[in-house]
């Protein structure tokens, strides 16, 4: 039914850098769920024994992405749901930052999901049905030091599905933004303790983000017709007074 948010499984989901940590913990949980999952990864493809159709692309690459969605949607049909999770990071203070530093991150994190969110709108306006979840940071809310460019390109994603949800109007295809906060993943690991201690004394969790509970706020949206333009924040409290 029209404007309901729901459809039934299995649902073409389409989830960029879904190979590993907080991307695949989300393909998982739509796989779970019975849908047919395509996930793209420039490295190392997920486990064989997951069930998700890998496909090559690289989101800064216009004709990776078409030709990625092209492999999706003969495989599983038009997509319904996309997931940006694509991201990179390259961390420098301003002063010693290059022009391709910050641009190189602006161009994965932020361009990277229009590239996708263009291509995915295709298939959507023709089924009548679509939800884009962008995958953001606590960082685009409250900033963090050495990481301008990432956290202006994710700040951007705020802005980006807020008018996006202005164009789509009544049609039932939905834009929000999750925002997770330090979640165990290969990024966080790499941290020194001391940054991780840093991190975890503003938390009032008191301890990390698992991916499962990044997939929770996904898999929410993707069901939830009504909720748009929303920045849901997955940080433990961390992100509170920002």
């Amino acid at each position: 039914m029209e404007g309901t948010g729901q459809r039934p499984a299995p649902r073409s989901v389409f989830v960029t850098g879904g190979n590993r940590g907080i991307g695949l913990a989300i393909a998982r949980r739509f796989a779970a769920a019975g849908d047919r999952v395509a996930v793209t990864c420039r490295g190392a493809e997920p486990p064989a024994a997951e069930g998700l159709l890998a496909v090559r692309c690289d989101v800064t690459d216009s004709q990776q992405v078409d030709q990625a969605f092209k492999e999706a949607e003969a495989a599983h049909g038009p997509v319904g749901v996309l997931v940006a999770n694509a991201g990179a990071t390259h961390d420098r203070l301003l002063l010693t930052m290059s022009e391709a530093d910050f641009t190189s991150v602006v161009d994965t994190n932020l361009t990277g999901a229009f590239r996708v969110a263009r291509r995915a709108m295709r298939g959507m306006l023709g089924q009548g049905f679509g939800r884009i979840v962008l995958i953001s940071s606590t960082a685009a809310l409250h900033g963090a030091a050495g990481q301008s460019n990432y956290a202006a390109a994710k700040a951007g994603l705020v802005g980006f599905a807020r008018s996006l949800t202005h164009e789509l109007g009544p049609r039932d295809i939905t834009c929000n933004v999750v925002a997770p906060g330090l979640t165990e993943t290969d990024m966080s690991r790499a941290l020194t303790e001391r940054q991780r201690q840093t991190l975890l004394g503003r938390t009032p969790a008191g301890r990390l983000a698992h991916p499962d509970e990044v997939a929770d706020a996904v898999a929410f949206l993707a069901g939830a017709g009504y909720v748009r333009g929303a920045v849901i924040p997955v940080d433990g409290g961390a992100g509170l007074g920002h």
